[in-house]
């Protein structure tokens, strides 16, 4: 039989694309530009509010406009990614992106400005499904697979603490708008080096898309995130919340029913009935939620009891970007192939929780170099080990016309831990402070510095949940059966295995993805 020649292989055996590491370079700068655009605006709301005389109670829905839109819309959006083309949903979630936050930048009123950013995170969400696919699909290869995730999640996190730095200085310097047009030479650098990246060349989603899957899904997953929202100023035990959040699980129990029965449903149940990748999914949202209310911790810590400025609050924020990456790109890749996701999982959201566990003992008298920074940095590295065992978890076995609603609910269980998390530590920090006694700076920490026990809790949980659901690294060898052995041949004696060649072919082939 002749060889097959180059031309006739498929897709997926095709030798590596050289051009693939400058993929990673623009997925990568489009996952910084939609971290950088979560935080960028929060130095800029009081610029915002007094220049776009915004009242007191609609400052919030700066950012409740955008993460109800971009955590509603995940699953649709990569549904349309396995469907459309990643590359081309890619491409087009940068356009979108770039026009929304020009249209953000200009906004004459505040009611101009939350549309817009309801259309950014709109395509905030396409980018994200996308950009995730296109990493896991481009890159074949189980080693560099890790690599590229791993750097890939690096680039996300700077740009969550860039984004603090960089609004208080655009904010100083140039005004509140360029926090959000500052999207826009980043977006079409990002969509003209799409040119030079590789065509997608990976299966796409056969049928129609599961419409009344999305109107269930979305509609949860949106009706969710509004009401978390809401009751960090309404309080949990509001009428108004409470019928928007039980009206978000009933949407989401009717989504479930629906995509069991579905022809095409829009989360295929087969990808949420792995054990692992539940588990990755649920160490991702507790995650999500220890960084963010971390975030809020430190942000008034800094600033309120060191007396930091804004822009010095940023830069204190570094050392959680330089760890992370420097755990995930140097320590992670190495130790996720010999130890496994459910080892690499568990122990990161361990030290994760150790280092939320030394913010507890802030004080008054605590100073960032002392107490600070060795609970940051045990807190990164947790986060960086733990990170890219949950992303190789959430996107590993999955076929190729499913990589991009696989990309897309690991994103949204990253969304509704960040959402509900920080919902549940700002409403536990306003309880605290209101019956501690003493001045109003003393109760804020000691509200602060209670609330962070929720999210230490839920991290220690996780990895319990996690420890169990994940399962053994590699199946176990089953038993042989005697009845079915191989008859004996000449020269061999009776129960020996009989001799085989020393090869480093097919045979080895097969046993190499188990080491890993």
């Amino acid at each position: 039989m002749p060889a097959s020649s180059p031309t006739s292989r498929t897709p997926q055996e095709q030798l590596p694309d050289p051009r693939r590491w400058w993929a990673l370079c623009v997925l990568g700068l489009a996952q910084l530009m939609i971290l950088l655009d979560s935080t960028i605006v929060n130095v800029a709301m009081p610029s915002m509010q007094s220049q776009l005389h915004m009242a007191v109670g609609d400052r919030p829905w700066v950012v409740t406009s955008y993460t109800v839109a971009f955590g509603g819309l995940l699953l649709l959006a990569g549904r349309i990614a396995d469907k459309a083309g990643r590359k081309r949903t890619f491409a087009a979630g940068l356009v979108g992106f770039a026009v929304a936050s020009a249209a953000a930048g200009f906004a004459p009123t505040a009611q101009t400005l939350f549309a817009a950013r309801a259309v950014q995170g709109a395509f905030a969400a396409l980018l994200a499904a996308s950009a995730l696919a296109l990493v896991a699909t481009t890159f074949t290869d189980p080693r560099e697979r890790r690599k590229a995730i791993a750097v890939f999640g690096a680039l996300g996190g700077a740009g969550a603490s860039l984004g603090v730095v960089l609004g208080g200085l655009l904010t100083q310097w140039f005004g509140w708008r360029w926090c959000l047009l500052v999207n826009v030479p980043i977006a079409l650098l990002t969509l003209l080096g799409t040119a030079w990246t590789p065509r997608d060349l990976t299966q796409r989603l056969a049928g129609r898309i599961d419409i009344a899957g999305a109107i269930l899904g979305c509609g949860g997953l949106t009706t969710l995130v509004y009401g978390c929202s809401q009751a960090e100023a309404l309080g949990w035990t509001s009428p108004a919340v409470l019928g928007t959040l039980l009206g978000g699980a009933v949407l989401l129990t009717a989504f479930a029913w629906w995509q069991t029965r579905a022809a095409s449903p829009l989360l295929p149940p087969r990808l949420v009935r792995d054990r692992r990748r539940v588990a990755a999914l649920l160490a991702g949202a507790s995650l999500m939620a220890g960084q963010l209310s971390v975030a809020l911790y430190l942000t008034y810590y800094l600033q309120t009891v060191l007396g930091w400025s804004a822009i010095a609050s940023g830069l204190g924020f570094l050392p959680i970007s330089l760890v992370t990456t420097t755990t995930a790109t140097q320590l992670g890749t190495r130790l996720l192939p010999r130890l496994g996701p459910r080892v690499m999982m568990t122990a990161g959201l361990t030290i994760a929780a150790c280092g939320l566990f030394q913010l507890t003992l802030l004080d008054s008298d605590s100073t960032y170099a002392a107490n600070v920074l060795p609970a940051l940095v045990t807190f990164s590295v947790g986060m960086g080990g733990s990170f890219l065992a949950i992303m190789t978890g959430a996107t590993s076995d999955v076929p190729a016309q499913d990589s991009g609603i696989a990309s897309a609910t690991v994103n949204s269980a990253q969304q509704m831990g960040g959402s509900i998390g920080s919902a549940v530590f700002n409403t536990v920090a306003a309880s605290a402070a209101a019956t501690f006694g003493g001045s109003a700076r003393a109760a804020t920490l000691h509200g602060f510095a209670t609330a962070i026990w929720v999210p230490l809790v839920v991290l220690l949980a996780a990895a319990v949940g996690t420890a169990t659901l994940a399962g053994p690294r590699t199946p176990k060898s089953p038993r042989p059966d005697l009845s079915t052995e191989p008859p004996v041949r000449a020269g061999e004696r009776p129960g020996t295995e009989p001799s085989r060649p020393q090869s480093s072919g097919p045979d080895m082939a097969l046993r190499e993805p188990l080491q890993q």
